[in-house]
């Protein structure tokens, strides 16, 4: 908790100085008055995902509509209902054709939406990346989990668990760059600071519960004394966590998960999950709106060159375990 509390620090500080900069430049024309930042409610800012319908995605939306809120601007929720790069492809140019203020997206490929983000960013729509990234788009900025850094974070934690010992797989979305990062963070860290521990195998689990569990089960077999696997987001923990159920390995395998969604929460409530990681999704929404809304009003800088904004702000990873899992239950 103390190094999520240290981050949101920073970001407040951070927001704070540049919003004293800006009241106090002389050549910026306010349209709000002198102290206080205000849009517009015709002004709409839409948030952009994939799997619309899991849990994960509702505190980065309470984010983002608490920015809304404060700035006193309209927003909207858009994104393909499936794991469906071509569907988020394809809402993504829906949302472009109706011109808003400005669109945060999260993208399950760091490559294939780089030309429609490109498109809106060249016809003067901001566009900001949040959680998962596509870094050589033309996107403004990224806010999001150092992801290399929980996989780093995910593997010490598995270490402490087997007394640095054993052998461990790793469930995940290889195509993903969040995940190719904390799968890289996991395996280097392991291979690299714990000789007595091996990783076995990396396997898709396609951010599907039921497929997370069918691969889970099959590192069981193929690895009978496998002793723990790492899960790179919330549905896959819950897969991994049912396959332990279904095998009777209840507290003979540790799980480390991601995220904080009730059914991963009630997993580590019950024994099945050993930890998860919990990222700053609230953060994550909130401050993409507000960046958003500084770029769409030209307080950050020349949009067709340098901003003032930073091109990346990480938003935090705690360790959640059975002590404090109470502390993190979603918000309704």
């Amino acid at each position: 908790m103390k190094k999520l509390l240290f981050a949101y620090i920073v970001l407040i500080g951070l927001f704070v100085l540049y919003v004293y900069q800006y009241q106090t430049s002389e050549t910026t024309n306010n349209e709000w008055s002198e102290h206080e930042l205000r849009g517009t409610i015709d002004e709409t800012y839409v948030m952009v995902t994939f799997q619309t319908g899991i849990d994960y995605w509702k505190r980065p939306l309470k984010g983002f509509e608490d920015a809304a809120e404060a700035l006193n601007v309209s927003v909207e929720y858009r994104g393909a209902t499936q794991y469906d790069v071509n569907e988020e492809i394809t809402v993504l140019e829906q949302v472009i054709a109706k011109n808003p203020s400005g669109i945060a997206v999260s993208t399950m490929d760091p490559e294939a939406l780089n030309p429609v983000i490109n498109k809106a960013v060249d016809s003067g729509i901001p566009v900001v990346m949040f959680d998962a990234d596509a870094p050589n788009s033309k996107a403004y900025a990224f806010l999001g989990t150092n992801n290399h850094y929980a996989g780093v974070t995910a593997a010490h934690k598995m270490a402490e668990l087997l007394n640095e010992s054993g052998k461990v797989g790793v469930v995940t979305h290889p195509n993903q760059l969040n995940h190719q990062e904390r799968t890289q963070g996991f395996r280097e860290t392991i291979e690299n600071e714990y000789p007595d521990m091996t990783v076995v195998d990396v396997k898709d689990g396609r951010g599907d519960q039921m497929i997370s569990k069918e691969v889970s089960e099959e590192l069981m077999r193929e690895y009978p004394d496998i002793q723990g696997i790492f899960a790179s987001e919330a549905n896959g923990g819950v897969g991994v966590g049912k396959a332990v159920l279904d095998q009777q390995k209840k507290g003979d395998l540790h799980i480390i998960s991601f995220d904080t969604d009730k059914g991963t929460l009630d997993m580590i409530d019950e024994g099945v999950i050993s930890a998860t990681l919990a990222q700053g999704t609230l953060e994550m929404g909130y401050w993409s709106l507000q960046f958003l809304f500084h770029l769409q009003h030209n307080l950050a800088g020349d949009l067709e060159g340098e901003t003032n904004l930073p091109r990346y702000v990480d938003t935090g990873i705690t360790v959640v375990t059975k002590d404090d899992v109470s502390d993190y239950y979603p918000l309704d």
